[in-house]
């Protein structure tokens, strides 16, 4: 695809058709007349060298994929504003404050939020994430020089910033770190295919993709101990630590998504399903005691799919959204 990041128009306005709140923890309310997402080109990644830094200004509701130098200078007062930052699956995302210039004691702020959060949903779940939603903000008119510094815990980050007075705002870098067992992840593209591994750690990873797709699971170990399968359970997977669910819904959180499946054998071969839903997620939930792994591969569902679809297909509430 020529763009590495492309929602459908109805999601745009599902995801960032913001919610009123009155909290500090602002979230996005308007977009305003801004095309929420300025995408670059792979001709443009091409052009800049290796030695280059990629610069450009900030609009208030805007959408990074690449590393580089970004600046937002206020033209008016700016109330509800938002920049979105993606990496690949297995990058992590560090944000430095390289110059800020807000007003603190005027109601101004500029926080960054690791993972994201749209219309009271975020991503990684609160169930996912090791920090709660608090810590996960980090305010600069609170941190000040403390925390300059800033890297996500998955492959996505955000930036949320109130400023009033014309003329004021804040530049910053964005650097891209390898993550060597990407957890939480959203997708760039509508089809691809990648590995989970959780090698005994005692946590939950969710493989979000913001698209209706056909996904095809490959290959699945659960209770995989010193080269050995653990006896698989007689029925379901209720009481059993190790398991793999595919969820759908709307939204973006995980947790407020409607169970599709629930996978606790371990297989080699092949499992495929459709669904239809705006927001396909597959989530491994792990116990710790063991190293496990999923493979597999999910490519958008178009109409005629739909039409087509045969008995391992989803219920029905989830195609009428396509």
């Amino acid at each position: 695809m020529p763009s590495a990041f492309q929602f459908q128009c109805h999601l745009i306005l599902i995801f960032l058709a913001a919610s009123k709140g009155e909290t500090r923890y602002l979230e996005v309310r308007d977009t305003g007349e801004d095309e929420p997402f300025l995408l670059l080109s792979e001709d443009l990644k091409r052009e800049l060298s290796a030695g280059q830094i990629y610069r450009r200004s900030l609009r208030c509701i805007d959408m990074l994929s690449m590393e580089g130098q970004f600046t937002f200078t206020a033209d008016q007062p700016q109330l509800h504003c938002a920049t979105f930052f993606i990496g690949e699956p297995e990058e992590l995302i560090t944000i430095d404050y390289d110059f800020v210039n807000i007003d603190c004691q005027g109601d101004d702020f500029l926080q960054i939020f690791d993972g994201w959060i749209l219309k009271g949903e975020k991503f990684p779940s609160s169930l996912d994430h090791p920090l709660t939603t608090s810590q996960r903000y980090v305010d600069f008119c609170e941190s000040g020089n403390i925390q300059r510094s800033i890297r996500s815990s998955q492959n996505v980050a955000m930036i949320f910033f109130r400023i009033h007075h014309p003329g004021n705002g804040f530049t910053v870098t964005v650097k891209k770190n390898t993550n060597l067992f990407p957890c939480n992840v959203i997708s760039q593209t509508p089809s691809g295919r990648f590995t989970m591994v959780i090698p005994h750690q005692h946590r939950n990873c969710s493989f979000s993709i913001i698209y209706p797709v056909v996904i095809k699971i490959s290959d699945l170990t659960l209770g995989h101990l010193n080269g050995l399968f653990l006896k698989k359970p007689s029925a379901g997977c209720a009481g059993v630590g190790d398991f793999v669910e595919l969820l759908g819904g709307a939204g973006l959180d995980p947790s407020k998504m409607f169970p599709l499946a629930d996978l606790c054998h371990s297989f080699h071969g092949s499992a495929q399903m459709k669904i239809g839903c705006d927001n396909t997620v597959l989530r491994m939930v792990s116990s710790g005691k063991h190293i496990n792994r999923v493979t597999f591969e999910y490519h958008q569902l178009d109409l005629q799919e739909t039409e087509l679809r045969k008995e391992n297909s989803i219920e029905e509430f989830c195609f009428p959204s396509i």
